[in-house]
Formats: C-alpha cells, structure tokens, sequence
C-alpha cells in the first residue's frame, strides 16, 4: 500500500481512528476547522490540513496526488461543504480510485422497532438526516460522473475509547433513559475503522450499514457498564420526564434495528459484533479512558 495517499476530508474521532489502524498504509493526510487540533492528528499518524469550507493551496495540492478520499464531514443546509468547495477538483484528480462517505442510519428514519437493511427506504424526520440523504445522493453521482466506486457507510452510535459509558459513569454524567421498546445500534470506532479499510482494499462501492449485531435499549449499555466496573447504576429515569436537549430527543423518535447485511457480504468481520464485547474488551484492556470524551450515542 505504500503508493497510496489518502486524504480525509473530517478527520474526527473516526477519522482519526481510521488513520490509527492503517499501519504502513501510505501517507495519510487530513482535515480539521481548528489548527489548535494539528498535534491530535499528528499523533494518529494524519498530516494536517486547515478546512473551514474553502479549497487552501495546501489541499489543492493535497487531492492532485490522492489516490483514496475519505469524507466525514456533515452536510449544511448549503449541502456538502466538501462538494461545495472542492466538487470540481475532485473530478480532475488523476490517480482518485475510491471515494468513501461516513453517514448515519438516521436516513431510515423510524420503523417503529423493525428491522432495516440497506434495501429499506429512506425516510428521514429530522432535517439533518435528511440533508445526509441528500449528501448521499450528491456523492453517488459525482462517483457516476467519474467513473469511481463510491462507499456510502452508514453508521450507528459510536463509542470507543474516552467515548462510552464507561467514561460517564466515572464523570458522574451516564443516565439510564427510559422509553419502553426503544432500542438502537452502535458502532465500535475499531469497526468503522475496520470496515473503511476492508472496503478501501476491495475498492467496493455501495450502500454499507457499518453497525453492530445488537440493538439494545440504552440503559442496558449503562447497566452493562456499571456491571464491570463494580458500581452502582444511576436510577432509571422515564423518558418523559427527562431533560433533554432537542437533538438529544430527536434520536428517541427514531426507532429501528440496522441490520448489516452488505458489509459482511462484501467479507467484513466485525472484531466487536456487540457492546458486550467492546466494553469487556475496554474494560480488560484498561484503554476505555482514551480518546475523546463525548456522548457515546453522538453521530459523527
């Protein structure tokens, strides 16, 4: 893989994991709105670059020698800032071969508890899932009018390490909401990680749900947690009563099971099919407080 430069448009808590398990991979560049947040990309082996939604000089330089684009960047109500700024330049990249976009399973919108796989139809609730399906769309097409395999990954709630409930459980903040049969998928950041390599070494394009085996009520994730470390769980409060912010809320009128039929299809094996697994797995490791600290439910 040494002739590969791969450029990540978002290089986020995904991204950045991503750039981590891709050993000898070739070079690896990235961006990111803050220059305050060069040395964290440093460290996960990402050369950074400034994006704030305006082609620089230095990712016009960047994209001439890409080879794989990766794009983790929400789309706004202009669209996709990526598209935006760069569709153009993007089409006349020479050595381009695949072009991967991380999105979310909020495209399907709710299925009242069902079960969704890549072939459900779209129905998104809130505006900034259906700006994802446009974004969607808009990065197919560019793929058609190129001639490029273009991944669509779909993504559940990613946790990982300093992301999970583990970590809010140590800093006072793991609550245990409570809305009869609301269940949702999560993703290990090692298996969003795992599945853009799988894809990126088959130069596979499609529609992929990158999610986990096991939709769960979230407050079993908390009570899991609180299981192996030894403490006592936070009280079970009812949805209804919660204080919530309106995104917070938002993810609760969606309710769904994701099924990932086409990334294992496509030969992906997930090293963490439950959140079981990932926190004995954390928990044993001792590496649950790496990372960033954030909500592990939070879309990215």
């Amino acid at each position: 893989m040494s002739e590969k430069q791969i450029l990540i448009f978002g290089a986020g808590y995904s991204g950045k994991a991503f750039a981590r398990a891709g050993k000898d991979a070739g070079t690896i560049l990235g961006t990111t709105r803050a220059a305050e947040k060069f040395g964290a990309l440093r460290q996960a082996r990402i050369q950074p670059l400034l994006f704030d939604g305006a082609l620089t000089p230095e990712i016009s330089d960047a994209l001439e020698k890409t080879t794989h684009l990766v794009i983790s960047v929400a789309p706004e109500e202009a669209g996709d800032p990526v598209l935006n700024a760069a569709r153009q330049a993007i089409t006349k990249v020479p050595a381009l071969e695949w072009i991967a976009y991380l999105s979310t399973v909020g495209v399907y919108g709710d299925h009242g508890g069902g079960w969704v796989d890549e072939t459900a139809e779209c129905r998104p609730l809130s505006k900034r899932s259906m700006l994802r399906v446009a974004a969607e769309q808009d990065w197919l097409k560019l793929g058609r009018d190129i001639g490029r395999p273009v991944a669509i990954l779909r993504l559940s709630g990613i946790y990982g390490p300093g992301r999970n409930a583990l970590v809010n459980l140590e800093n006072g903040t793991a609550r245990r909401l409570v809305k009869p049969g609301q269940v949702f998928n999560r993703i290990h950041c090692d298996d969003i990680a795992g599945a853009l390599w799988h894809l990126l070494k088959h130069i596979s394009g499609g529609i992929f749900n990158v999610t986990d085996d096991l939709p769960a009520p979230p407050q079993d994730v908390v009570t899991y947690a609180a299981e192996l470390m030894g403490v006592t769980p936070p009280p079970e409060i009812p949805f209804e009563t919660a204080q919530l912010s309106p995104m917070a809320r938002s993810f609760y009128g969606e309710n769904k099971r994701v099924a990932n039929t086409a990334i294992k299809a496509a030969g992906y094996r997930f090293r963490f099919p439950d959140y079981r697994s990932a926190f004995d797995h954390m928990w044993v490791s001792g590496n649950w407080r790496d990372g960033e600290a954030r909500s592990p439910m939070k879309r990215s």
